[in-house]
């Protein structure tokens, strides 16, 4: 079995060098102390577009959600299916990121008024959309299906709705496949045209951002089109340059950029005057604007300009005096941005956060709505291993301050106090190991409805009563695990050298098929090589791939052939069912596609984030860790190393076997407890009270009784 390795020396503790000239940029332009710059350098975290989605938490900071090529489409569907009383089906996946994304979208239909019914597969049925869903929506003269965490693969599925007059859009997170279905829209951040910035979202995210969509369409901006008009003198090179953008949903939809010269310039050679024709025209300062123009082209040519700074301080009383050189100075999103930008940029982030502040000024009952979802955008960002970069950061920042601050919304809140959620002291770490697996559980043992349930239900007993039911089921899926783990570690390990070293395959029919991804993961992480696990029933196998080292599991199914009932999934992580008489010809085709697998090659050596001297162990750099937080996929614990530190306080820990240690160490100023999982062993071999060590760490905080403590968590310890 294959363990954590040890470090018996520093060797292998590698902290890359940085300079003063990379570090010096970072603290000047965004306020940070060395320290932080230097884990940012060290990360590769040093473009301000990267830098901002750790440094900032405001919802404002999000992409728009109009910025999805045909997100406005599936709007427009959708209200067109409220205003003509049609029948609309959402159908999930299973897992938490599907059920959470049915919530989301669910709850917004209700609001909305509209007859919506929602479908998640359950005991036998596949992946994705099927057959009998549609064929029973059909019978009830249903016109609308929109599937959320699946679909991008349901080609057959969504042919057989459209020639029973029902139409389909696709929300999906999932790779694309080469062929797409024919939906009348789909909406997934993965379509190489779907124009969004970040691709990086879960579904349930996807689904959140068509649910704020249709929560803008219900204001007064919605589908308005406004210019936005500057103009800036160049006295040296005595011209007027034009910048004019527009605007649509608060989505630049188009700009111009012209070079005016006074005299030589005639307004008829201009593009701007067609640019703007037929437009709601502003410009920050009207007044100048306006006789600036005069000066170029002379009173006769009337331009209908609006003042932006007159209707934006009327909400934002702080601009009501500032220019437009000004209005760049103070612009938070600026200094974040990796081109230099103008003035006009900054006046456009102005604008779109002036509507958001009059909306929630206007719509409050949306702002809680929206917190609602975040908190289900964060389970599904940490369930299904999303990195944790760009606007997934603030997904899961403002998911957990909303429960920390408001509270659980409906079906967490009973959810959390089965499993004993200390709220205030909630990281992504502890929605990772409790609160996601609890609900997962549910869908694995083929009862996903009632995650579902437990989420939009009403009744707070219904709620109670489903969430007794669902810590069960978690508790029987842990024993799954455990058994069939067991069952096939030892089998598992001797396909690998019938796979060339390079892929590990695990088909036995103990492996309940509800819990093949955790199997799949538990052998992948004790073997350190992509791995099969197959379980079957009923004529049909069912497996999940796991991947590891750089191996993309959904381009390995592709090229297995056409022998799937349906596959798909991330390129980590995917899914796949078959009928079990090819099953040997599935395995014929992994063992014989395994000696051309490419993996990386494994690495020995810690990367060591900073190195922090015994005396600036102090709580002002416990911060550095909340920076950070939320840790998750490509965005790992902070890894840090102190030098001779002196231990000073040992205590042996464990309830039923003592097997940990609690570590008490000196930094001077300080008294700093430390906890080193299962290695109380090593006391009195090579550890012992009053010697220096040098320690590799990451940062923690116990909470007890109420109180926060800072401590850390030992990876190593060698003496001095």
């Amino acid at each position: 079995m294959r363990g954590e390795a040890s470090y018996k020396d520093i060797s292998h503790w590698i902290k890359k060098p940085v300079t003063k000239q990379q570090i010096e940029p970072l603290c000047n332009s965004f306020n940070i102390t060395p320290l932080l710059a230097s884990v940012f350098v060290r990360r590769g975290i040093t473009k301000g577009s990267d830098l901002l989605y750790y440094l900032e938490d405001d919802l404002r900071f999000q992409h728009n959600p109009f910025c999805f090529n045909g997100i406005d489409d599936a709007v427009e569907r959708i209200l067109q299916a409220k205003e003509e009383g049609e029948k609309v089906l959402i159908f999930g996946d299973s897992d938490v990121d599907g059920v959470t994304s049915t919530a989301i979208l669910y709850e917004q239909l209700v609001r909305m008024g509209i007859d919506v019914q929602w479908r998640l597969p359950l005991e036998d049925d596949g992946y994705g959309l099927n057959l009998q869903a549609i064929d029973d929506f059909a019978a009830q003269d249903g016109t609308l299906i929109i599937t959320v965490d699946c679909g991008i693969s349901n080609n057959d599925e969504i042919a057989h709705a459209n020639d029973l007059g029902i139409e389909v859009i696709v929300t999906d997170h999932h790779n694309p496949p080469e062929n797409l279905p024919e939906a009348i829209i789909i909406i997934d951040p993965k379509m190489e045209d779907s124009n969004y910035p970040f691709d990086g979202i879960s579904g349930a995210a996807v689904a959140y951002k068509l649910v704020s969509a249709l929560r803008f369409a219900d204001t007064d901006f919605y589908g308005a089109e406004i210019c936005i008009l500057e103009l800036t003198e160049n006295q040296k090179e005595q011209c007027v340059y034009a910048d004019c953008i527009k605007i649509k949903n608060l989505v630049k939809i188009k700009e111009l950029h012209e070079k005016i010269v006074p005299g030589q310039t005639s307004i008829y050679d201009l593009k701007l005057p067609y640019f703007l024709q037929g437009q709601l025209i502003y410009s920050w300062d009207s007044t100048r604007a306006l006789n600036i123009l005069a000066g170029l082209f002379g009173r006769g040519i009337e331009f209908n300009l609006n003042d932006l700074r007159k209707e934006i301080s009327a909400v934002i009383p702080s601009v009501q005096n500032k220019s437009a050189s000004q209005i760049k100075a103070l612009s938070q999103i600026a200094k974040y941005t990796d081109e230099p930008s103008g003035e006009l940029d900054s006046i456009y982030n102005l604008y779109v956060t002036y509507c958001k502040k009059l909306i929630a000024q206007k719509k409050p009952s949306q702002l809680a709505d929206e917190q609602k979802d975040l908190q289900l955008v964060a389970l599904a960002a940490l369930a299904d291993i999303m990195p944790m970069k760009d606007e997934n950061r603030i997904f899961v920042r403002n998911g957990i301050a909303s429960i920390k601050k408001e509270r659980p919304r409906q079906g967490l809140a009973e959810l959390f106090n089965k499993l004993n959620i200390n709220k205030d002291a909630l990281t992504s770490t502890d929605l990772s190991w409790t609160v996601i697996p609890a609900l997962n559980a549910a869908g694995r043992m083929g009862k996903s409805d009632l995650s579902l349930k437990l989420l939009i239900s009403e009744n707070p007993r219904e709620r109670e009563q489903l969430a007794n039911t669902i810590y069960d089921l978690n508790e029987q899926r842990k024993n799954l695990v455990s058994d069939a783990y067991y069952k096939v570690h030892d089998t598992a390990q001797q396909s690998i050298t019938q796979h060339s070293d390079k892929l590990c395959v695990s088909v036995d029919q103990c492996i309940n098929k509800g819990v093949t991804g955790i199997v799949a993961t538990r052998l992948m992480q004790d073997f350190n090589v992509p791995t099969i696990a197959i379980t079957y029933e009923n004529e049909v196998c069912t497996g999940s791939m796991r991947s590891c080292r750089g191996f993309i599991a959904t381009d390995f199914l592709d090229s297995l052939g056409d022998i799937f009932i349906n596959h798909g999934g991330h390129n980590f992580a995917a899914g796949f069912s078959f009928y079990k008489d090819k099953l040997e010809i599935f395995l014929n085709k992994v063992q014989a596609a395994a000696s051309q697998v490419q993996l990386e090659e494994e690495c020995a050596d810690i990367f060591v984030d900073a190195e922090i001297p015994p005396e600036h162990l102090t709580p002002e750099n416990f911060a550095l860790m909340d920076t950070f937080e939320p840790f998750g996929a490509e965005s790992p614990e902070l890894v840090l190393m102190t030098r001779g530190i002196k231990l000073i306080d040992t205590m042996v820990l464990g309830k039923k076997e003592p097997h940990h240690l609690k570590l008490i160490f000196d930094t001077g100023k300080h008294k700093i407890p430390a906890m080193f999982w299962g290695q109380a062993d090593r006391l009195k071999k090579d550890i012992s009270l009053g010697k220096n060590y040098d320690i590799l760490y990451n940062m923690s905080r116990n909470y007890f009784n109420g109180t926060k403590t800072n401590q850390l968590i030992i990876k190593e310890i060698i003496p001095q």
